[in-house]
């Protein structure tokens, strides 16, 4: 006898139309992500950008020389020089003056009083057409030894003067005057002093 085949079940052709949709699904998706569009499209640079580093400096006028070698003081002895310091920054920037590689014996720093004024005109050594600035001249005025003693870094140092920096370099000139107090007593006799003037820029 033949053998007719089965018709499937209701519950099975359901089974059969929901496994389809999702299928039908998953092709649609796949459509859609590889389809490709154009675009418009605008850029606009800004090109060679740089930075360089700005700087300070300074020279002067004796970098070689001592300012002072004063031998065979006595009670009155004084002295003056003068040293133009230039600022060759280009930035901003604050100057001060100190002690460096300072030394005394027999307390000589006591007795001799030092004096900075802060101006213009003179330097290498001569003191011819120096004129004080107006405002602020004074830079120190008390002994060697509080000066040794007190200004001994750009913290601690003495001076007001502000170069504005640029391309042009700014002079200022020192007057430093020293004198040996009339009252210094004979137990001085034979010491000896030694400082360097130490001037540091900063930027600002």
């Amino acid at each position: 006898m033949r053998k007719i085949a089965s018709t499937p079940s209701r519950r099975l052709g359901k089974i059969a139309t929901i496994a389809v949709i999702p299928l039908s699904l998953i092709a649609a998706g796949a459509l859609v992500s590889t389809a490709s569009y154009s675009a418009f499209s605008a850029t606009t640079s800004n090109p060679s950008n740089n930075w360089t580093a700005g700087s300070v400096g300074l020279s002067n006028s004796s970098p070689n020389s001592a300012a002072f070698d004063a031998s065979n003081l006595k009670p009155g002895s004084t002295g003056t020089t003068c040293v133009a310091v230039t600022s060759i920054g280009t930035l901003p920037s604050a100057v001060k003056l100190y002690a460096t590689d300072a030394s005394q014996t027999q307390g000589i720093g006591d007795w001799v009083n030092l004096t900075v004024t802060q101006g213009t005109g003179g330097g290498n050594g001569s003191c011819n057409g120096f004129s004080p600035i107006a405002s602020g001249a004074s830079v120190y005025d008390n002994s060697l030894t509080s000066f040794v003693n007190g200004a001994t870094d750009y913290r601690s140092g003495a001076g007001s003067w502000s170069p504005a920096g640029g391309d042009s370099p700014e002079t200022r000139t020192f007057q430093i005057t020293y004198s040996v107090s009339p009252d210094a007593p004979s137990s001085i006799m034979g010491a000896t002093a030694n400082v360097n003037f130490t001037w540091e820029a900063q930027n600002q």
